[in-house]
């Protein structure tokens, strides 16, 4: 059993705690995830891990609060227990020999971007983060980012806080203004990716996306995290558990994957109405 020894609400969705796990929190770098089960009886999720601390042995994941797991998650207390814990898995983000990076998170994916920033500023790179939400009441880890960046742009679909418009505005303004960078890297919607890929390609500008599509064993034999990327004129299956998850944006078959995503969506609403009303009864 793994305790949760911090709790932290950062918006009316998402959720922030601290686990404790000694031997993940050592081992943990940027841009890995566990997966975890809240009970003896839950299914199997992944979370990217968004920051550790080795002295603490702590963990720190962030979640939305969307789905039958992240319900009953969201629902624990800080001092309970969660029963399965199992990380890091994936492979971390690559961050040496750049001197010169755009990090580009979107919504909760902001979490995962959020320690890739840091290790870039960590490690002598000059950081530009640009973060989206569809409006200011969503707003999550600006002061994080800020801290991190050696400059930050926020964007609200709504205009309600920071820059009018979604993350791909202003990275044309920077590239259209002649501005360049080592890598452009997005964490987000599979939408919001696939435009980041689209808007920086005309620049020929490096991009890296970080997959997170349907996954249950974390280790590549059950096939549901699968990707086709097209290299070199061949279309190639890999696996976002064990082959990512970063990926070259140019090769992802975007359709492909968010028609993947959205197979369950009929089976995850009712699983959620189900745990919501199981939920409301222990209330």
């Amino acid at each position: 059993m793994y305790q949760i020894i911090r709790r932290k609400e950062l918006n009316s969705s998402v959720t922030e705690m601290d686990i404790l796990a000694p031997l993940i929190a050592r081992k943990a770098k940027p841009g890995q995830f566990i997966i975890l089960r809240v009970d003896e009886e839950g299914e199997r999720i992944p979370l990217t891990i968004a920051g550790a601390d080795s002295e603490a042995g702590t963990v720190k994941i962030i979640f939305q609060n969307v789905g039958a797991t992240t319900m009953k998650l969201n629902a624990k207390k800080e001092g309970e227990s969660i029963q399965d814990f199992t990380g890091p898995l994936g492979t971390p983000t690559d961050i040496e020999n750049k001197k010169k990076v755009c990090v580009i998170g979107g919504g909760v994916g902001c979490a995962i971007a959020m320690p890739v920033a840091k290790a870039l500023h960590e490690a002598g790179t000059e950081v530009t983060s640009i973060i989206g939400f569809r409006n200011k009441d969503i707003l999550i880890l600006e002061d994080e980012f800020r801290s991190f960046s050696d400059r930050l742009i926020v964007t609200t679909d709504d205009g309600s806080y920071g820059f009018h418009g979604n993350v791909t505005v202003p990275l044309k303004e920077m590239l259209d203004s002649g501005e360049t960078f080592d890598e452009i890297i997005t964490i987000g919607p599979l939408i919001m990716m696939k435009f980041v890929v689209l808007t920086a390609k005309p620049y020929n500008v490096p991009v890296t996306v970080s997959m997170n599509p349907i996954m249950i064993d974390g280790t590549g034999m059950c096939g549901c995290c699968r990707l086709t990327l097209n290299q070199d004129g061949k279309k190639v299956t890999k696996f976002a558990c064990v082959d990512g998850p970063d990926f070259n944006g140019y090769e992802v078959d975007f359709d492909e994957a968010m028609s993947r995503n959205r197979m369950y969506i009929p089976y995850e609403t009712a699983k959620r109405e189900e745990t919501c009303n199981l939920l409301k009864e222990a209330d």
